[in-house]
């Protein structure tokens, strides 16, 4: 039977509602960040400490060896911002370690296959993290709490270790061919003979102790952001890196900074759309509404002109960046959620380790899983994303805040690399243009339009859409499923302009994803 089973049920799911509100792809962080608004904490406050607290419930989707992008509305300045903290490969870098020797594609990126998939697994693979920067900068300029109090919960978190379930079995069985090759993070995902591990018969609970990492966050939290880029817990991380042959330095570390820069803003049928700019999905975003102009405006659920309008726009706009950008589409392990709170600020933040478990490399010293930010530069040569020391990579996150009327309206974006911002762009505009609340939104199929290949349409689709869009592109149907998720993994809150209701809203079909409330 060739048919998926899943198409045996049909999945709905709850939207949050209240004063604040936070929604991420793990509620038990959610519920870290909806704690903090209930202190008196604000959405950034919130934002920062669901950020620090989620690497150590799902850390194969991000952590502080991560890196990100976050789009904030500030209530007090009335205006949005973006803060940028990517990664950057080292300055000494040597680019011989990443030598072409086949075809490919041999990754979720398409790129050239290389040698000892340097640019994926391993050492080599890591870049210079920017997380810990990013967040700090977040809460020193946007938040009210100090630093220590807004990490305590992750510190907790990681001291106690992650609770194993079917999902995070399911995550590390994925990951185990590349874990079990460096020692540490063997010892923390896998068993002993390199097995998933699992729990008794009777659900006992059981915790996954992530090597040291309670007691970096712990360092971390006492020592301020700076130590992990200047203090002895950075001396600590190069000392692992470079034992395993990294090329980051001290130096690397210490000059790495996070940047507030003006988000990429314009409007779009009465709203203003602001998202990360620059070298992120941002532009793509932009570009797609521009060329599907006023097809995908209507009533009500979406109709063939509307998915017809998105898929050519999208499949233009991709085309154009793939030749003019040099970036090609990924499927990467990247976790996205929202903040909010009364007071009218709002965050949308997107953070990755790239790849599920990101390098694999957990560090022995320190307990960080490390990401693989190398994956996202071009091994070509000669091109505007090729690898080269000192340099910040292409990625595909997308993290936007919608202002309607000088107000913020509703922030959004979704986690699963090439398949973001198609996502980001289907649900923004069935709120924009078709009048659909969030909820109602997050229930209805879509499309995935990645640059390359023909369209993904979810086999829910009514046919008439489905027949409309094959006139136009080639197209595969397929399902919905749990894992890996058929499409993205997108996050949203929405703000009532006459009430101030907050509506938080998941994936649907993320058994993780979920939210809470002040």
């Amino acid at each position: 039977m060739s048919e998926s089973l899943t198409r045996q049920f049909k999945v709905t799911k709850q939207a949050v509602r209240g004063k604040g509100v936070v929604v991420a792809q793990n509620t038990r962080a959610a519920e870290v960040g909806a704690e903090i608004l209930r202190k008196g904490g604000n959405a950034i406050d919130a934002a920062v400490a669901t950020g620090m607290a989620i690497g150590a419930l799902e850390p194969w989707m991000s952590g502080i060896g991560g890196v990100g992008f976050m789009t904030i509305w500030s209530a007090k300045e009335k205006r949005a911002w973006t803060i940028d903290y990517g990664p950057i490969s080292a300055k000494k870098l040597d680019v011989s370690n990443y030598k072409i020797v086949g075809p490919g594609p041999a990754n979720p990126f398409a790129w050239p296959d290389i040698h000892n998939q340097n640019n994926e697994v391993g050492y080599h693979s890591i870049a210079v993290p920017g997380m810990v920067a990013g967040l700090g900068k977040a809460l020193e300029r946007f938040g009210t709490l100090k630093w220590k109090d807004v990490l305590a919960p992750g510190v907790a978190l990681a001291e106690r270790g992650m609770e194993l379930d079917w999902y995070m079995q399911v995550m590390i069985a994925n990951g185990a061919k590349h874990l079990t090759k460096f020692a540490a993070s063997k010892a923390a995902y896998l068993c002993d003979n390199g097995q998933v591990p699992t729990n008794d018969w009777q659900g006992n609970t059981r915790y996954l102790k992530l090597g040291t990492l309670g007691e970096t966050m712990r360092r971390l939290a006492d020592g301020g952001p700076r130590e992990f880029y200047e203090g002895s817990l950075a001396r600590d991380i190069v000392a692992d890196l470079q034992a395993g042959g990294s090329a980051i330095s001290t130096d690397d570390l210490a000059s790495y900074q996070a940047r507030i820069v003006d988000p990429l803003s314009f409007e779009h049928h009465g709203v203003t759309i602001n998202v990360a700019g620059g070298l992120t999905a941002g532009p793509t975003l932009r570009r797609t509404l521009e060329l599907a102009g006023e097809h995908t405006k209507g009533k009500g659920s979406p109709d063939a002109d509307f998915f017809v309008a998105i898929a050519e726009g999208m499949h233009t706009a991709y085309v154009e960046r793939l030749k003019t950008l040099g970036d090609k589409p990924n499927n990467t392990s990247t976790t996205h959620f929202c903040a909010a709170d009364s007071e009218g600020n709002m965050v949308a933040l997107t953070q990755t380790l790239m790849s599920l478990f990101g390098s694999c490399v957990m560090l022995p010293k320190t307990g960080i899983t490390m990401n693989n930010g190398m994956l996202w530069f071009d091994p070509e040569a000669n091109r505007p994303n090729s690898i080269a020391p000192g340099k910040r990579p292409l990625c595909n996150i997308c993290p936007v805040v919608v202002v309607k009327d000088g107000q913020p309206w509703f922030c959004i974006g979704a986690s699963g690399g090439r398949r973001i911002v198609p996502a980001v762009t289907q649900l923004s505009l069935m709120m924009i243009d078709r009048g659909l609340d969030v909820e109602t939104a997050f229930h209805q199929p879509r499309v995935d339009v990645s640059g390359v290949g023909p369209i993904r349409v979810n086999r829910l689709l009514p046919d008439a859409v489905k027949r409309a869009i094959a006139a136009k592109l080639s197209i595969t149907e397929v399902d919905n499923q749990i894992s890996p998720l058929g499409f993205a993994n997108p996050s949203c809150i929405v703000r009532d302009p006459r009430t101030g209701e907050l509506t938080g809203m998941n994936e649907v079909m993320s058994p993780w994803a979920g939210g809470a409330a002040q």
